[in-house]
């Protein structure tokens, strides 16, 4: 294993574990914490073969084993078969991980790797001490299952921006204080013949820092003739607590979901992230039938738009070139790559552009621009790069993390980003 410590990360003790424990270590009580942990079949099903290195960011930017979706199922089979445990150091190996999933679409052996991060991540949640511990569980926990301290958060965030660092306050979207103290209509209804009943998930982010992508979602969809509802019962998806371990929280707002969306004939997610989790929440919810249920209807916005089909625009919105970011969650987890590139192309005068390497996760990942902002940068910075080279004054991406991770690495470069239903509602009014 190379000695080196790229982008000045430190690389615990222990990480050159691939299928033997570490030297010396001292013994320790083996085995899993608790009832959510990786599956043997995923575990076994890795023959490290190594064809996912070079698609894992982290190896690419570290050239360490343990960076890599190989290196960190090596880990996990030395905890299942009681050589190592669930501890500090192999908490550090799962949280560098973007969990973007770019390893899934290549490997041979179809490992599901994004489930098992998070059950791994869920064995060591409980490790997590400090503040940092302290605020993980009330942002991951106490906000994000309630809409009023949402709500709060998206009304306060003047003043985050007068306290917090640099680095986070750079992040931070200009809310609407009026966003937060509004809902989005119950009941939207199309002009002429109705398709279809759709439920809009408003989304926790998306709601209060972008609504602007909500009310351009709910106008395309009533133009394109269906109903969109909006239940005041939803609450946040419950994608983020699943990623960093607190699945008992996920649970819960998943089955908050169902009773919401059970009527709907689709559910339509805007941001790439929440509609790969709820897609998966017959899994979330093993043995709940009403979980398959609703996990079947649910489609991310532009695979619902292409699909069913829309009114092509008769006007371009001033925008010559756009160049689209594939966010993982689109791409890696659910295959949607031509999708929203066709919509996109229905706007006269419009092409859209392919950005250099852009199937690259651009490290907001969740909170991990948060959590680990060196790696965060690294990539955060090459994809404005790549973005910038397309000549392109828009970039169009559908997903609210990496909307502002990729803006604020494109400030002060004239560069829009936009939601492509953004672009496709503005097409509709020029």
């Amino acid at each position: 294993m190379s000695t080196r410590e790229p982008l000045g990360i430190h690389m615990p003790e222990g990480v050159h574990l691939v299928g033997t424990a570490a030297a010396g270590g001292p013994t320790t009580e083996p085995g899993w914490r608790g009832p959510d942990f990786p599956a043997e079949s995923n575990i076994a099903a890795c023959i490290a073969c190594g064809l996912c290195l070079p698609h894992c960011p982290t190896y690419r930017l570290t050239q360490e084993e343990s960076a890599s979706p190989r290196g960190r199922i090596s880990a996990m089979r030395a905890v299942a078969e009681g050589r190592a445990t669930p501890d500090s150091a192999f908490m550090r190996f799962m949280d560098l991980c973007l969990a973007c999933r770019a390893c899934e679409p290549v490997c041979p052996s179809g490992v599901r790797f994004g489930r098992m991060i998070e059950n791994a991540r869920a064995q060591v949640e409980s490790l997590r001490k400090g503040i940092g511990g302290r605020l993980r569980a009330l942002g991951l926990g106490f906000a994000l299952p309630r809409r009023r301290a949402l709500d709060a958060a998206a009304a306060l965030t003047p003043l985050a921006r007068l306290l917090l660092p640099k680095r986070i306050k750079r992040l931070l979207p200009h809310a609407r204080v009026r966003d937060a103290l509004t809902s989005l209509p119950s009941i939207s209804e199309p002009c002429g013949e109705v398709r279809g009943t759709v439920a809009l998930l408003s989304g926790c982010v998306q709601d209060r820092w972008f609504r602007e992508v909500n009310r351009a979602s709910i106008r395309v969809l009533t133009r394109s003739g269906w109903r969109v509802v909006a239940p005041k019962s939803q609450v946040c998806c419950g994608a983020l607590s699943a990623h960093y371990g607190r699945l008992d929280h996920a649970r819960e707002m998943a089955r908050g979901n169902l009773a919401a969306f059970e009527t709907a004939d689709f559910v339509v997610a805007n941001a790439a992230g929440c509609s790969a989790h709820m897609k998966e929440y017959g899994r979330l919810l093993e043995g709940e039938p009403s979980a398959l249920a609703v996990a079947d209807k649910v489609r991310d916005l532009m695979e619902f738009l292409a699909d069913e089909g829309i009114e092509p625009p008769a006007a371009n919105p001033g925008m010559r070139l756009v160049a689209y970011h594939d966010a993982c969650h689109a791409l890696q987890a659910q295959g949607i790559k031509d999708q929203p590139r066709k919509i996109l192309s229905l706007i006269p005068g419009l092409e859209v552009v392919q950005i250099p390497h852009g199937e690259t996760c651009c490290g907001a990942a969740g909170l991990y621009n948060v959590l680990e902002p060196t790696m965060a940068e690294q990539l955060g910075r090459a994809k404005a790069e790549a973005i910038v080279s397309t000549g392109a004054k828009v970039v169009a991406s559908a997903n609210p993390g990496c909307t502002m991770q990729i803006a604020a690495y494109l400030a002060g470069r004239g560069i829009e980003a936009l939601h492509p239903v953004e672009i496709l509602d503005r097409a509709y009014r020029p």
